[in-house]
């Protein structure tokens, strides 16, 4: 054997790399960020993609439809872990993939009642992951946006009916909404077009602003069409994620998710050293954050209290 054949030799003998399914519910380009997170938590334990650790990522643009499909792939590609990030679906869909790999979810809802795992802090199974409380956040969502719009008698509320997150959120913004004397009003969307007619009808009932609740595909490829359309109807907004406010939108309450999807990383790297998902506690996550865009507000004419803009995390200008 010629010297110049080592190197191939060696190479044909390195063994494979253990590879990560990332699944999401959403659109590669504008979760970007939290998949960088995700990123980061393994790279703080030690792996870096390419280096010691290869990751399959699977994006259902928002269709969850595909959940079962892409899950599937993932499981028959006998990933070492699966990260399933994106809410209460994916994880679900995850679990009835498989009951030997270890699964790491990401979801806005309480994993117990939803039958995702056993308890918080021992989680049974080949489960466990991080609750970040999104969609039981609607009635803080409510007391800013009502803050910023004092006079509204209607309050419109977006959601997309193929998410069984969105269900909660409603019901809590909805309640919130009555206790302030305000009228909830539910239009719902799932499909570019559906965004379209929901803003005819919210702008037909003249709401005086909008809770938009959290959902992959309004943060994913609906954000643009929906942050225009609020400003187009002169609708002042509240959303979930502050990449919302940061890309145009009124204003945002929630945690924050590129923490939340660090974790998963941190919680892979540990599967990948030998942890076992049942005896990781879920993590709950406690930061959340108040974003606000103040040129938003001046273009719709709105009067931002002192009060307000001093609890506010982050004001961009």
């Amino acid at each position: 054997m010629t010297r110049s054949a080592w190197p191939l030799v060696a190479r044909a003998q390195q063994p494979a790399l253990p590879a990560v399914g990332f699944l999401n519910s959403g659109s590669a380009g504008p979760l970007s960020a939290n998949l960088r997170g995700f990123l980061q938590g393994l790279s703080e334990a030690g792996y870096v993609e390419g280096r010691n650790v290869a990751i399959e990522q699977r994006w259902a643009d928002g269709d969850y439809d595909r959940l079962p499909q892409l899950a599937a792939d993932l499981v028959g590609r006998k990933v070492s872990a699966l990260a399933a990030t994106g809410g209460l679906p994916f994880a679900l869909a995850a679990k009835a993939a498989t009951r030997t790999i270890p699964i790491v979810f990401v979801m806005g809802s309480d994993p117990v009642k939803a039958g995702v795992v056993a308890s918080l802090n021992r989680p049974g199974g080949n489960v466990t992951g991080v609750s970040f409380l999104t969609n039981t956040l609607g009635a803080k969502r409510v007391e800013f946006l009502s803050q910023l719009v004092p006079k509204a008698a209607t309050i419109g509320i977006l959601a997309n009916p193929t998410n069984p997150d969105a269900e909660m959120e409603i019901n809590d913004a909805s309640a919130a909404l009555t206790t302030l004397g305000r009228k909830p009003f539910v239009v719902k969307a799932s499909t570019e077009n559906n965004v379209d007619a929901a803003f005819a009808t919210l702008a037909a009932q003249r709401v005086g602003g909008l809770v938009v609740v959290g959902d992959p595909f309004f943060a994913g490829k609906a954000r643009p069409q929906i942050i225009a359309l609020a400003a187009r109807h002169r609708i002042p907004a509240m959303y979930a994620f502050r990449d919302d406010p940061i890309a145009g939108g009124l204003s945002s309450y929630g945690t924050s998710l590129i923490d939340a999807y660090r974790q998963v990383g941190v919680y892979v790297a540990s599967i990948l050293k030998g942890a076992k998902p049942a005896d990781i506690p879920v993590i709950q996550s406690t930061k959340f954050e108040f974003v606000l865009n103040l040129k938003t507000a001046q273009a719709l004419g709105l009067t931002v209290p002192q009060t307000l803009l001093l609890r506010a995390d982050n004001v961009i200008q």
